[in-house]
């Protein structure tokens, strides 16, 4: 129970009917949650508005109200009270009432188009490795500890996050490594927190079908890096042109990591394989089991936050040595018939551009690579069709598909990709709507040494079409198709 004066603090707020010097059970922004002596905070959604459900708060006891607009009928029981923003009011109501945790521990944000998965969770197990107790918030999962539950979106809403992070103080946990979304920012759930740090790790072409053009996307992806304290640290991909954007009015300090150019955590690859990479960070040799170069990249990144966090640099290389793959990122493995299979996450043009580039340096082109690959329906148009090239353009076959074509026609969705796919290249593809038969076919026309690259889905564990969810795990089928074609 808490007092509502005190979980008003920091917010801005416009008007006020009724008192504020009452204690308060639980907060909700759902009134399908409210309990009697709840405060609820309405706020303007994508699919609804909270405003509307003011009255059902209201018949089920709720104390307090936080919105944007006064309802016309108003019970004297009840304080109401005015903010221009009741996101930004709730992140920071959400903070005060679970004491502001993320003022307790090590809290390190990182944001960009790619990367943000492989670098928490990687950071997650470094510290783990290190004995350190730490805790994760990531598309794939959250971790307290040892502790693991299932994730439902990037950034959670800031409730969630904060009752995570509470959850992890208590359980002596010193540091939490979170992805930070740029609807997580645009829609103030991370507003309130106490950030130790923030990684920029990339920025390309995602998300437009929400932010609507790629400087409103990257202006918001600034946002986090602007909120940032004096004794805080900014830590940014030096070989990303908009590294230095990100950081120009932050007031932390600012370090930088690149392979391409000089930076205070440089890295050179000495050996790219399917094994593995060796690289060379700050002069020092390290082997990891990851592949590519652009985990060569998120490798520099994690060891950058690392070291700002004060790790031991020979811990950081020990630990670096031993981390394994993030599921859906760049997921390897063999069968016993010597076809290699990968899936990952890659669902926009640059991630896939990378995943195929990495595949072709390291394999010998005496093999063949079959991509199977689809797009999502319900967002971003536009990426298709350079996807589709990119696509083609990397690969020896292809096979479209569907990703979770939610409530669009599959055709349409192959069709955007299609157009993008050049006349020399369209005797390449194939068209199987069935994601499934997809895998197999790949299978099928796969030879000994050959390499399938099962794109878009990664960690996924369903597949949504027409509104309904289905069990469905790239990772799994193809392993099933390929165990069954060496019986």
């Amino acid at each position: 129970m808490k007092n509502l004066k005190d979980l008003l603090f920091g917010v801005s707020i416009n008007a006020v009917q009724g008192s504020t010097d009452r204690n308060i059970n639980a907060v909700q922004f759902d009134s399908r949650k409210i309990e009697s002596g709840d405060l609820f905070v309405a706020i303007i959604g994508l699919q609804s508005d909270g405003h509307q459900y003011i009255e059902q708060a209201e018949n089920k006891g709720v104390f307090a109200v936080v919105c944007e607009i006064l309802p016309q009928k108003r019970l004297d029981s009840i304080t109401y009270i005015v903010t221009d923003n009741s996101k930004h009011a709730l992140a920071i109501i959400a903070s005060n009432y679970f004491e502001n945790p993320s003022q307790k521990l090590n809290l390190v944000g990182i944001t960009g188009t790619n990367g943000k998965t492989t670098c928490a969770s990687l950071l997650y197990q470094l510290f783990q490795y290190n004995s350190i107790p730490s805790g994760l918030i990531s598309t794939v999962k959250i971790c307290v500890g040892n502790s693991i539950y299932k994730a439902t979106h990037t950034t959670p809403d800031a409730l969630t996050i904060n009752s995570v992070l509470d959850e992890m103080v208590k359980e002596g946990i010193t540091h939490c490594f979170m992805e930070v979304s740029s609807h997580g920012i645009d829609q103030e759930r991370i507003s309130g927190l106490k950030f130790a740090g923030a990684v920029f790790t990339n920025l390309t072409h995602d998300h437009l079908d929400y932010h609507g053009d790629f400087i409103s996307y990257r202006d918001t992806k600034k946002r986090l890096f602007d909120g940032l304290s004096k004794d805080a640290f900014v830590l940014i991909n030096r070989d990303d042109k908009n590294g230095l954007f990100m950081a120009q009015n932050s007031k932390a300090k600012l370090l930088t990591y690149a392979l391409k150019t000089g930076a205070d955590f440089k890295g050179i690859i000495i050996e790219n394989q399917l094994t593995g990479l060796l690289m060379r960070v700050n002069g020092v040799e390290v082997w990891s089991q990851l592949i590519g170069s652009f985990n060569a990249s998120n490798l520099l990144a994690i060891y950058g936050t690392a070291i700002l966090l004060k790790m031991d640099n020979l811990d950081v290389l020990k630990g670096i040595s031993s981390l394994q793959s993030v599921a859906g990122r760049f997921q390897y493995f063999m069968a016993d018939n010597k076809i290699s299979a990968i899936v990952d996450y890659a669902h926009t043009p640059d991630a896939l551009k990378n995943v195929l580039d990495t595949i072709n340096d390291i394999r010998t082109k005496n093999e063949s690579l079959i991509t199977v690959i689809g797009c999502g329906g319900d967002r971003d148009r536009t990426k298709r069709p350079k996807m589709g090239h990119i696509a083609t353009s990397l690969s020896d076959k292809v096979i479209f598909t569907n990703d979770n074509p939610r409530s669009e026609v599959p055709e349409s969705i192959i069709e955007d990709m299609e157009a993008g796919v050049s006349p020399v290249h369209f005797k390449k593809t194939i068209t199987i709507l069935d994601r499934k038969q997809a895998i197999k076919t790949a299978v099928q026309l796969a030879r000994p040494n050959d390499i399938i690259l099962i794109a878009g889905k990664g960690h996924e564990t369903y597949q949504e079409v027409n509104g309904q969810r289905f069990d469905f795990n790239d990772f799994e089928i193809v392993n099933h198709f390929l165990n069954q074609s060496v019986e």
